[in-house]
């Protein structure tokens, strides 16, 4: 069965939601496929089911947390900042906070509350909902004319393709954007992790799996050179670590396989190491009569305890009073920089997001429209752009998505 609109918007997460959105409230007939029966599938489970929404900062704050390439992003933050977004979602009805980190939510800490209202946007302005899966673009004379279906051919003047990357692949997110763009002649970034978590060889992230560390903080090193510094929370696996601050600090790694990537943790940032010691000292002298095993329990947790003791080098059972000075300095050290070496990231279906994707050198940055083919249009998670955590990869869907949608078939409704 073959039908007619103006615009095929393909993936429906925050990219396909704010170009379907902002296309039809113009008057663009648009059509919306998805696969999966909920719209905003990907934004229901973001900021662990509370939709970290964007974040509360300018333009320059926000180009700082852009690692790819941000200069593409500045015309799309212009026509909708993160100021804008957040006006676009509280002028409809979803009320917002900012917390720690300039991090924007809904006050519900429900992430349904967003994907829900852009659905209803949706139906207001008149937006056909398909779900199904896009197969091909076709054009006509080098510019689109058609999407097709399974089950149709959609004949339409425009596709944006929204598709996201190739994280999250059970919300849909499978790589089909790509896909589209090669057959068009586009050049694809290779795609990669970013925002994930690491693995590591050492065998001691294994033997405190489930046990979280916070307020510590952790420096990530390129070979050797400090690459990323922040103090947050994370967590041991038994592949290695995650937790926020890892996550953060993997989308700095843009040379995995080429360099060499370690970890140390701060675990008593408050204390310089002159304090730490005397810290310890009071403590030693408190159990002056036990064991080394039994004298930590005010310093660390239960858990980290063992391996704590095993890289001291101290004899678990030497007695706290005979414990000398070149001792004490070596488990101050250990305190300020515990080591975890790094081996890589976990598969990019366990990312929160994707770097790489379709060249932004081939999309305009002021329309989203292909310079390859008329009428052919990307947004979202599919373009090489992504951003650190704290709403930066949601707002260049948002935005890069309502560009998208403002510039459609522009000249003509």
């Amino acid at each position: 069965m073959n039908s007619n609109t103006d615009l095929v918007v393909i993936g429906g997460g925050a990219a396909g939601l704010m170009c379907a959105i902002t296309a039809a409230e113009r008057g663009v007939r648009v059509t919306l496929l998805d696969p999966n029966k909920k719209l905003g599938r990907k934004v229901r489970i973001t900021g662990k089911g509370r939709c970290n929404v964007t974040n509360n900062c300018d333009i320059k704050g926000f180009m700082e947390n852009i690692p790819s390439d941000g200069r593409f992003l500045y015309s799309a933050l212009n026509r909708l900042s993160p100021t804008d977004t957040m006006e676009f979602f509280e002028s409809r009805g979803l009320k917002l906070k900012t917390e720690r980190g300039n991090r924007v939510f809904p006050v519900s800490d429900n992430a349904n509350d967003v994907a829900d209202l852009l659905v209803r946007q949706c139906e207001k302005f008149g937006v056909k909902v398909v779900h199904t899966t896009a197969k091909r673009i076709l054009t006509e004379d080098g510019a689109v004319s058609a999407v097709e279906t399974g089950e149709s051919i959609i004949k339409c003047r425009a596709a944006a393709v929204c598709t996201g990357g190739m994280s999250y692949p059970l919300t849909g997110s499978k790589g089909d954007g790509y896909k589209f763009a090669r057959e068009f002649g586009h050049n694809i970034i290779e795609p990669r992790a970013s925002l994930v978590p690491l693995e590591s060889d050492d065998d001691y992230c294994a033997e405190m799996q489930g046990f979280s560390l916070r307020n510590v903080t952790l420096s990530l090193y390129e070979n050797d050179k400090l690459i990323y510094k922040e103090l947050g929370e994370l967590l041991f696996t038994h592949f290695g670590l995650s937790g926020p601050l890892v996550l953060s600090a993997s989308s700095h790694m843009r040379n995995m396989g080429k360099a060499r990537y370690s970890l140390k943790i701060d675990l008593k940032p408050a204390l310089d190491e002159k304090k730490l010691d005397t810290r310890i000292l009071r403590d030693f002298e408190l159990f002056s009569n036990r064991e080394f095993k039994n004298a930590l329990d005010k310093l660390a947790g239960k858990t980290m305890i063992p391996v704590l003791i095993k890289l001291s080098g101290i004899s678990p059972d030497q007695k706290v009073n005979t414990i000398t000075h070149e001792q004490r300095m070596k488990l101050v050290k250990l305190f300020k920089e515990f080591p975890v070496s790094i081996s890589g990231t976990r598969p990019i279906d366990e990312a929160i997001v994707t770097s790489g994707g379709v060249d932004t050198k081939e999309v305009n940055p002021r329309t989203m429209e292909s310079k390859l083919v008329d009428g052919l249009y990307f947004a979202g998670e599919v373009l090489n752009l992504d951003g650190y955590t704290g709403g930066y990869n949601l707002q260049i869907a948002w935005s890069t998505g309502f560009v998208a949608g403002k510039s459609v078939l522009k000249d003509e409704i």
